[in-house]
């Protein structure tokens, strides 16, 4: 070892490139700071560590973006992987949060992201919004939920209802909620033509659902999250189709609330 050792941060840094960019790291930089094997010199041992540390992590992506994985193919979605690894390292003391600037890096990195708006390529759309979909899913899996405690009813006052925390509201120019699904049935769903969804997903009691919504509906529920308020977001509502608050709200109490409160898109404003 040298007589003059990188400080711990520096140290850190400099293994870090050495895993994930490896060309940066000169072999008598190596040499000099790992120790070698029994049989293989120091280069051989750093070596051994990469390939199972990028393995590891690119198994790690894959399992958080398993429909993307598909629709790129492994060996793109692999070389895609270990790029974006060097661009945006692991920055927690947990995988978990491995995959969370993925589908920002995704755009950000796009070949055509200095074109104009309606000539970039449609393909490259779709996996940006197919990943941002299984992030959420995934941040969904783990986030604080309701479960435990009292779940409202039909009979619940509609002033006790909020949607409750563990509810993501997102609207996608291609249907990947079905794609998805259909890749997680062992299907090979083929690339689905442009189509604007709108997703409510939700987890209960452990268990993560996706429900399609129609504009209506996502406009309702986002001005629900906004305003905390079911009034407000029918007033909302009238406003925006013209129609009578009145004739809105017989639509509300007869035709979505029971089936979204058994859902669980729910919670008793006061909790528990």
């Amino acid at each position: 070892m040298s007589a003059v050792a990188p400080g711990l941060h520096a140290l850190q840094r400099w293994m870090l490139d050495a895993l994930v960019a490896p060309e940066s790291a000169d072999r008598a930089t190596i040499d000099d700071l790992v120790r070698p094997g029994a049989r293989i010199d120091a280069a051989a041992c750093l070596d051994i560590y990469r390939r199972s540390y990028v393995l590891r992590l690119r198994r790690c992506l894959a399992e958080q973006f398993p429909a993307t994985r598909h629709a790129l193919g492994a060996p793109l979605f692999d070389d895609f992987a270990d790029t974006y690894l060097r661009d945006c390292p692991s920055d927690s003391t947990t995988l978990y949060e491995l995959g969370r600037r993925y589908p920002g890096w995704l755009e950000a990195n796009r070949p055509d992201r200095d074109a104009p708006e309606d000539e970039r390529e449609d393909w490259i759309d779709f996996l940006v919004d197919l990943a941002t979909y299984e992030r959420e899913l995934f941040r969904l899996f783990d986030a604080r939920g309701h479960e435990g405690q009292r779940w409202p009813n039909a009979s619940t006052d509609d002033d006790d209802l909020v949607l409750q925390s563990c509810l993501s509201l997102a609207q996608y120019r291609y249907p990947v909620a079905w794609y998805y699904h259909e890749v997680r049935a062992s299907r090979s769903p083929p690339f689905p033509p442009y189509a604007e969804s709108c997703v409510a997903v939700l987890r209960r009691d452990y268990h993560t659902t996706t429900y399609p919504v129609s504009g209506l509906h996502y406009r309702f529920l986002t001005q629900l999250q906004r305003h905390g308020s079911i009034d407000a977001a029918l007033d909302d509502i009238a406003a925006w189709t013209g129609r009578v608050v009145s004739v809105v709200r017989a639509s509300w109490t007869n035709e979505v609330r029971r089936a979204w409160i058994d859902a669980g898109f729910f919670v008793n404003r006061a909790g528990g």
